[in-house]
């Protein structure tokens, strides 16, 4: 990849590489995962191989391996500048990017890889769909119909929760969502309890605050990340795989009598695409348009996915 031939590469922030470009970046990283592995970890409709996992998880994972000890460094020269003396520093991996996009097998195949190194890191997994504010609230406050929107989320808790995993805080904990009841599960919790690396997966895990009036220094989540991934692809094909994810729930999750989504379950093939439709462009599309895809320039690497939901190009952000 000569980016000097190309102008619009030498003022871009990225490096862009292609599929085969990146691939060759893997050098001697293992593979750790098996079929049977990666069959667990890949979420509904998202059919990702293990070719898939050798092009790109595992120059990925070399990648943080790199950056992980680098950070790690830095965090101690710190620490010993300050005469600090205080226990390690969590790495906070955010995954960002649409509805229907594969956000979740990308966090879990990442967590899989990165805690099967040699050092075998505790690696841990958290998304944002628990610090989303309880139906009740939602629907008291007209914020239903905008659930996934920056404002459904209870920013203040999902802010205290990121700051006191990287301050090493012990057994912090997060709210557990039901994706069959589509909604917080009263009582519940996941505790997170000294990691060494955190990755937090949600559709506006890179939004910023808005500004104060007065100047203020506001703290937002994406201020705790050491390295940011957003994944990609074109507004067509995710609307495809999330009508297409849809008619799979229908015959399946959607079944379940204490889903919220049972009154779907019966829907005929026109009624159901059209019912999916309707959902993606009412709320998910606007929510991408409007908060999620204005966020992409902010992350350290994007990976941009073709209509097969083969990751095609990578940018990584130039250091």
């Amino acid at each position: 990849m000569d980016e000097r031939l190309d102008p619009a590469a030498v003022l871009s922030p990225y490096h862009r590489f292609t599929r085969s470009e990146w691939a060759a970046l893997r050098a001697d990283t293992p593979l750790t995962l098996s079929m049977e592995d990666l069959t667990r970890l890949r979420s509904l409709n998202d059919p990702i191989s293990l070719e898939e996992v050798v092009a790109i998880y595992l120059p990925l994972s070399r990648l943080l391996a790199l950056y992980v000890a680098a950070t790690q460094g830095l965090y101690k020269a710190t620490q010993r500048f300050l005469g600090d003396e205080g226990g390690k520093v969590p790495y906070i991996i955010g995954v960002g990017g649409s509805v229907a996009a594969g956000k979740s097998t990308l966090s879990r195949v990442m967590q899989a890889l990165l805690s099967r190194w040699p050092n075998t890191p505790k690696v841990e997994l958290v998304t944002t769909d628990g610090f989303l504010y309880p139906n009740a609230v939602l629907q008291s406050e007209g914020l239903l119909e905008k659930k996934g929107f920056p404002e459904s989320y209870d920013g203040v808790k999902l802010l205290s929760f990121v700051s006191d995993v990287k301050a090493g805080e012990r057994h912090v904990r997060a709210p557990v969502y039901s994706h069959v009841t589509y909604d917080i599960v009263p009582g519940e919790s996941i505790v997170i309890d000294r990691p060494d690396i955190l990755i937090l997966e949600g559709l506006n895990v890179l939004s910023v605050n808005r500004g104060t009036k007065d100047g203020r220094a506001i703290a937002f989540v994406s201020d705790f990340f050491d390295f940011t991934v957003y994944l990609h692809a074109a507004e067509a094909d995710l609307e495809r795989w999330f009508i297409q994810r849809f008619m799979r729930l229908r015959d399946t999750a959607f079944r379940d009598p204490s889903s919220y989504f049972r009154k779907y379950a019966d829907l005929d093939d026109a009624q159901a695409v059209a019912t999916a439709r309707d959902i993606w462009t009412k709320i998910n599309l606007r929510n991408l348009r409007e908060n999620v895809f204005p966020t992409m320039p902010r992350a350290s690497l994007i990976l941009t996915k073709g209509p097969n939901h083969i990751i095609e190009e990578v940018e990584l952000r130039k250091l």
